[in-house]
């Protein structure tokens, strides 16, 4: 019998796998911080023989080169990949025994499209395919995106994506469960996962890479891509050199004067709690990143690569987790760390800053009053083709820091799909010295509170728009 179980990269939307028999397993794709995959085998009493790479990853820091080192396993990273560490070079049609007694034996099959190099791996019992471990080729309902290597190389990529997943289709069983390593969230992926698990079966009657033909395919990946996240340029040269084991000691303390310094001296400090507790108090001039939102994804797309960074916890427990998530994703151990809340962060004499939210509902109320207000969408390129606020100014959230100096004056009500996003930008326009207001609410509210909402490829013309004024009949200057 054979077991395939996963570990979850929620934060990034990425899993990893542990696979094997009754003594021996291979990791598929592991991530940086190895000691979840070693309880895992732990747990199941298997001795990891084999590390394998679907490919050199660009959006987190791979463990698999310090879970070889810690456990002896054999190293397989596809020979393609250029790399500057020991390792097994594996090329297709390559195969080895994962559990002799079990009859497990793991097979590379080239897969190029989401890298030149990209390789997926399927697991046998007996000679039948149970698992293909596709990496970023194949994923549920979709594939991974091509765009990441080099811009000229993505459309040859995106057709050699489709002809990998349909390779694939066409040597495995229907019943082969497929086991992706992006899709749930990550930005690798060329659209977000259908379902929690699927089967070539299932990817045959529903993945748009298995029902259309090659120009359809390509033409519909190459319009569908969205922003890269930017920390992603860091990724894939970190993981060619061979990545520095994690260091998940815990950061010094900081103290209010030190907190205040750090501020003064243009470092980041990140406050961690819920976007409702920073609202109501928190440190000024202090960022709010979210610990249970996606922490890693945007605090290492928008922090300038390097700068030291502090991080404001609730609990020790937070501030574990939260260092454990960034170092997924490069970003080292903390400058300094502080827990509790803002009475223990600020100096003797310090005031707690603090701003509004609000809803889509109060926004429309806010308009009603006649008020001359800054509306603000922090949401992508893509969402906002779907529909926007007619008269709303349009910055990606990724793109604000650099571009605050573009608001108009006035209050700014900041908005995003569904709060989160509103409330990273809401403490970045805080810190700032803007007046700002957080819309914490999903986006269909705004229909439903009546506001002006743009729908379909309209959506352009209202992307660099100013503050929404009023005009001397009582009514908003843009058009139902």
């Amino acid at each position: 019998m054979f077991f395939v179980d996963t570990v979850e990269l929620e934060g990034l939307g990425n899993r990893s796998y542990l696979a094997g028999g009754e003594q021996t397993a291979v990791a598929v794709d592991p991530p940086r911080d190895v000691d979840q995959v070693l309880a895992a085998a732990a747990r199941r009493g298997v001795r990891i023989t084999h590390v394998v790479e679907t490919h050199v990853h660009n959006d987190y820091v791979t463990g698999g080169l310090e879970l070889a080192r810690i456990t002896g396993a054999t190293y397989l990273v596809p020979a393609g990949a250029r790399v500057s560490f020991a390792r097994v070079p594996v090329a297709d049609g390559d195969a080895v025994d994962i559990d002799a007694d079990a009859g497990l034996t793991l097979a590379a099959v080239a897969t190029p499209g989401h890298t030149p190099h990209h390789t997926a791996y399927v697991l046998a019992e007996a000679g039948n395919p149970v698992a293909a471990f596709t990496g970023g080729s194949l994923l549920i309902g979709t594939v991974g995106r091509p765009d990441l290597v080099e811009p000229r190389l993505t459309e040859q990529l995106a057709r050699a994506q489709h002809a990998s997943v349909h390779r694939l289709a066409d040597a495995l069983p229907d019943k082969t469960a497929v086991l992706p390593t992006h899709g749930f969230g990550s930005f690798c992926s060329s659209a977000q996962a259908g379902g929690d698990a699927t089967t070539i079966g299932k990817e045959k009657a529903a993945n748009t890479a298995l029902t259309s033909d090659v120009d359809t395919f390509v033409a519909e990946l190459l319009a569908g891509l969205d922003d890269v996240p930017a920390y992603y340029a860091h990724m894939g040269p970190v993981n060619a050199r061979g990545p520095e084991p994690v260091d998940l000691t815990r950061p010094a303390v900081a103290d209010p004067d030190e907190i205040a310094a750090r501020l003064a001296a243009g470092e980041w400090v990140v406050d961690l709690r819920s976007r409702i507790a920073f609202a109501e108090g928190h440190v000024a001039g202090s960022f709010n990143f979210e610990a249970d939102g996606k922490l890693a994804t945007y605090l290492a797309w928008l922090i300038p690569w390097g700068k030291p960074v502090t991080l404001l916890a609730e609990s020790p427990h937070q501030l574990a987790e939260a260092q454990r998530e960034l170092s997924r994703v490069g970003i080292g151990r903390p400058a300094a760390a502080a827990t509790g809340g803002p009475a223990d962060w600020l100096r003797a004499g310090d005031a707690p800053a603090s701003f509004r939210r609000s809803t889509f509902a109060g926004l429309a109320e806010q308009r009603q009053r006649r008020d001359s207000i800054v509306v603000l969408d922090v949401r992508r390129d893509s969402e906002r083709a779907d529909a926007f606020i007619e008269g709303s100014v349009h910055i990606p959230l990724h793109q604000l820091p650099g571009r605050v100096g573009e608001l108009p004056e006035g209050e700014v009500w900041v908005h995003c799909a569904g709060g989160m996003r509103a409330g990273i930008a809401a403490s970045l326009l805080d810190a700032a010295g803007r007046q700002v207001v957080a819309i914490d609410a999903g986006f269909d509210a705004a229909y439903e509170a009546g506001l002006p909402v743009v729908a379909g490829s309209a959506s352009a013309a209202g992307s660099t728009a100013g503050r929404l004024t009023v005009d001397e009949h009582g009514e908003d200057g843009s058009t139902a």
